[in-house]
């Protein structure tokens, strides 16, 4: 009976320690920059292409609140400005696409602009839908998903002001083609940036010059996001530099020619999407931008890669 009670205390102890030990955060949104931050972590970061954009209008709120309710970690959008300095959601430089007005964001106001309603991907108008402003997207994101700033750097003093004003800098991810000097150049300028993510297109001669400038200045990033079209040793021999360096890969699989054609619609038409995000996953991706988020997300949590 003794010798039970021990193992019994035993067993409390170390269940309490375990439970001390686990990490403790604030809100969802820290956890995932904690995943961002961590290149040894095998959890699989889920970045959603402009939201869910296949049952909601691209870039606006409720686009967001979907992948939010699916458990995706990131939300990739756009910025354009607009005639009276306000950044506005827009992955265009013109709305005539996701709108029901025409012409250059650039043009309008944003009470103007605000006139116009959404459109669906199958260019349906919407019935009340508007054109959402930065500051509105995040003040909807904030402690629960983080954002991937894609086209907005050019907007950098814009948007940090914004994301340091709202209390949501340290969940915010921004990327360019900039050079690793014009970058720390640009964080020097602040006590408090957002991440900073490099695109290297890996088979275009800019892409290449970019990262053997990050190998031969030893700077290691959070993340690289990687683009080739065709798979091949220099490719590969790009994946394992970037993990072994300490930075994770990102990987879009949005459109074939972003990687290698192991894309979400060949993951869907061949029936298991497991044989493409098996390859994908091979490579070392442990961030993954989706426009096909419920279908990774599943593949993911099946693996036990999204926990």
């Amino acid at each position: 009976m003794k010798t039970r009670l021990m193992i019994f205390i035993a067993a409390i102890c170390c269940m309490a320690s375990c439970k001390e030990a686990a990490p403790q955060y604030a809100n969802r949104a820290e956890m995932i920059a904690a995943q961002i931050h961590n290149p040894n972590s095998k959890y699989v970061v889920v970045a959603c292409h402009r939201g869910d954009w296949r049952n909601y209008p691209e870039n606006s709120i409720p686009a967001i609140e979907s992948i939010i309710r699916m458990g995706a970690d990131i939300m990739e959008l756009d910025l354009k400005l607009t005639k009276d300095s306000v950044l506005v959601l827009s992955h265009d430089w013109t709305i005539d696409r996701c709108t029901t007005g025409k012409g250059r964001v650039s043009d309008y106001t944003l009470d103007e602009l605000k006139q116009f309603r959404l459109r669906r991907a199958h260019g349906v108008a919407t019935d009340s839908l508007h054109i959402c402003t930065l500051r509105e997207a995040l003040e909807c994101c904030k402690d629960r998903i983080c954002v991937n700033v894609d086209q907005g750097y050019e907007y950098y003093d814009m948007v940090l002001a914004i994301t340091e004003e709202l209390g949501v800098t340290d969940q915010i991810l921004i990327k360019g083609k900039h050079s690793v000097a014009s970058v720390a150049e640009k964080m020097a300028d602040h006590e408090h940036n957002m991440m900073y993510m490099p695109i290297i297109d890996i088979q275009k001669e800019q892409g290449q010059k970019l990262f053997q400038e990050y190998m031969d200045t030893k700077t290691v990033p959070l993340a690289y996001e990687v683009c080739w079209k065709k798979l091949t040793p220099e490719v590969s021999d790009c994946f394992k530099k970037v993990v072994e360096s300490g930075s994770k890969l990102w990987v879009n699989t949005i459109w074939g020619s972003l990687c290698g054609y192991l894309d979400d619609d060949k993951a869907l038409d061949c029936g298991d999407p497991a044989e493409v995000y098996d390859q994908v996953i091979a490579l070392g991706a442990s961030m993954i931008q989706t426009d096909r988020p419920e279908q990774l997300l599943n593949y993911l949590r099946k693996k036990g890669l999204h926990d």
